[in-house]
């Protein structure tokens, strides 16, 4: 079998996950979170508090932006500050019940789509090939 051609597969990799994202970007309604602040709140709920600056890290956004976008997620009550444990000079964000409420929310409904698209449009066999690929997606995300 012939090496794949990686720019190739970059290339359509890239403008077949857009589809997907602006498809489900079709729903959002004006004044719902934005997808950053969704991909914040939802490292929070899974990994825990965290510091501003390990967010930007983990989300690869410059400081500057990962303040206003918590800013904009405080102002909402959906996550709080308090003083880091290890030292009370830094600040450490986390998820409130509110936000826990807005992700479950927001992820009934995308997963709803998703799930009746899953059903409707795919054979058993290609689910299961699709549900192989999402480690290899997640390790790509990761990536760069």
């Amino acid at each position: 079998m012939d090496e794949p051609d990686d720019e190739r597969a970059a290339s359509d990799l890239r403008v077949t996950l857009g589809r997907i994202v602006r498809r489900l970007r079709q729903a959002h309604e004006p004044g719902e979170l934005t997808l950053s602040e969704v991909s914040v709140l939802s490292r929070l709920d899974r990994d825990g508090p965290a510091t501003p600056g390990a967010l930007a890290g983990g989300e690869r956004v410059r400081p500057q932006a990962m303040g206003t976008t918590l800013a904009a997620l405080e102002q909402r009550g959906l996550v709080t500050r308090m003083p880091d444990p290890d030292d009370g000079r830094r600040v450490s964000m986390s998820v409130t019940e509110a936000g826990r409420q807005v992700l479950l929310d927001r992820r009934s409904a995308s997963i709803r789509r998703m799930t009746r698209a899953l059903a409707e449009g795919f054979t058993p066999e290609e689910r299961r090939r699709l549900i192989e690929i999402i480690p290899l997606l997640d390790r790509l995300a990761d990536s760069l």
